[in-house]
């Protein structure tokens, strides 16, 4: 369909009937001009919420489960209230209690199961979180109605087709494509809204399924490329991607425009940019993203996009603090090359990001950076995998250094610049921080170092403050040609 957008609302912009309500007005305004589909979260701390409820019903709480579900009824039943109070939206009100009163329903069979058992399956667990979102679904189409746009709510299992990998499965496009001109495309031709819900999807044959992190941005994403959006804008509560994190940066600047690669970086790095996942289907059909605040509609929000003239040098820093090194060190009789892909292929078995790897040359030795969450089960695989070489002293004991964190500065404009390196280095041993391990890919695109934990703030500061690069003029609002 000509000119169609996507719009995704994340958890803050769900979070409440009032911010519900400015979802709703900012939907109606672009509805005006272009067929509209809309992605949506689970409302703020819900999902915590059902993941928690899954927990304790796993270790028997049936408690827990009756108060948690109470929790999420009255909160929905309450918001619903509120955003249909109009005398004409009895019937509307009606209808989505009932809905409401399902879903809730529906959570409460999947957890009960879950206490039976013992255990939580995860294709159980993929169903029951995705209660959340499709609570926001409802809400937010009945209240579009009540307002006089015509929507429906529609389940992402009945759209989004992806592999058997629960928890953290992959599109599979052309069976998506194919379902979206099914269950999409005549809603749209019809003039109706399809509110889809974010995060969830379902195999082939129809077995439900979630998309890991970043799961609604990445609903948004695969919609956009199957329908071959025109852009997709994904609504937050901040202003845009940012030169740094202002709660360590006092003057940090909103970049105008940034690249998917640099993007794709900074979330990896740790900004809360949309995960590299979130970009592929973007890029490869060259799609525009926007970033925007739905809390505040006049800031032009950040534009990501293929390629743009940008300045030279860095874009900006960024860190995380929540990470853990762990080194590994072979005796001389063990090939250092043969317990490197033994190890990543353990990692990878357990899906354990690896967000830094650095090598020596001589001893064999080498080291990698993770989350700190990653740790037990990063462990568990290893020592798993590796138990004779461990055993028999072959390997000397793991190494777990938790007292650490990560700063990363990003720019496609650092290619082939003489001396920045040097430049970051200066201003980190400035302000007497050791840098423990430093790691650039060949594209250039990144210098990633880690430092002590006490350190990492002190180490971003004069890092932007060294490599400031002057605002990228606004590119104005976006628009949809």
């Amino acid at each position: 369909m000509k000119n169609l957008l996507i719009m995704k609302f994340g958890g803050t912009s769900m979070g409440s009937a009032e911010r519900m309500r400015v979802a709703a007005d900012i939907i109606a305004e672009h509805g005006k001009q272009w067929p509209l589909v809309v992605v949506v979260s689970a409302m703020s701390k819900v999902t915590d919420l059902l993941l928690e409820t899954m927990r304790r019903a796993e270790l028997g709480d049936r408690s827990v489960i009756e108060t948690n579900v109470k929790t999420l009824l009255d909160q929905h039943l309450a918001t619903c209230e509120q955003l249909l109070d109009g005398p004409g939206s009895a019937a509307l009100r009606a209808a989505a209690s009932d809905a409401i009163r399902s879903l809730v329903a529906e959570f409460e069979r999947i957890t009960n199961g879950i206490a039976m058992l013992g255990e939580r399956p995860p294709r159980s667990v993929d169903e029951a979180v995705a209660v959340g979102e499709r609570l926001s679904s409802v809400l937010l189409s009945f209240h579009l109605e009540s307002i006089g746009v015509r929507a429906r709510s529609v389940n992402a299992a009945e759209v989004i087709v992806t592999d058997a990998v629960f928890g953290n499965a992959s599109p599979l496009m052309p069976a998506t494509i194919a379902k979206c001109a099914e269950k999409l495309v005549p809603l749209l031709e019809a003039g109706v809204l399809p509110v889809v819900t974010g995060f969830n999807a379902a195999t082939a044959d129809g077995r439900p399924t979630t998309l890991g992190r970043g799961g609604s941005d990445f609903s948004a994403s695969i919609l956009a490329s199957a329908l071959d959006a025109e852009e997709l804008w994904i609504w937050t509560d901040v202003d845009g991607i940012m030169s740094a994190d202002p709660r360590l940066v006092e003057d940090v600047s909103i970049l105008h425009e940034v690249t998917y690669s640099e993007a794709a970086e900074l979330a990896y790095n740790g900004a809360k940019v949309l995960h590299p996942r979130t970009l592929a289907p973007l890029a490869e059909k060259q799609i525009p993203v926007w970033s925007k605040n739905s809390f505040d509609r006049r800031k032009p929000g950040t534009k990501i996009v293929s390629h743009f003239d940008e300045p030279k040098g860095v874009r900006a820093v960024t860190s995380m603090s929540n990470v853990a090194l762990v080194s590994m060190e072979p005796s001389a009789s063990l090939s250092g090359t043969r317990l490197m892909a033994r190890s990543l292929d353990a990692l990878a078995l357990a899906n354990v990001e690896i967000l830094v790897f650095s090598s020596s040359s001589y001893r064999q030795s080498f080291c990698f950076l993770i989350r700190k969450t990653d740790v037990p089960v990063a462990l568990e695989a290893l020592e798993s995998n590796l138990t004779l070489e461990l055993a028999h002293g072959y390997l000397k004991p793991i190494e777990v250094d938790e007292n650490v964190g990560l700063l990363a500065v990003v720019g496609e404009g650092m290619r082939g610049i003489p001396g920045l390196a040097g430049r970051v280095f200066t201003a980190i041993s400035r302000e007497n921080i050791n840098i423990i391990v430093i790691s650039q890919g060949s594209s250039e695109l990144t210098i990633a170092m880690v430092v002590r934990l006490d350190g990492l703030e002190r180490a971003v500061r004069a890092v932007h403050k060294e490599c400031r690069v002057p605002e990228v003029s606004a590119v104005g609002e976006p628009v949809v040609s």
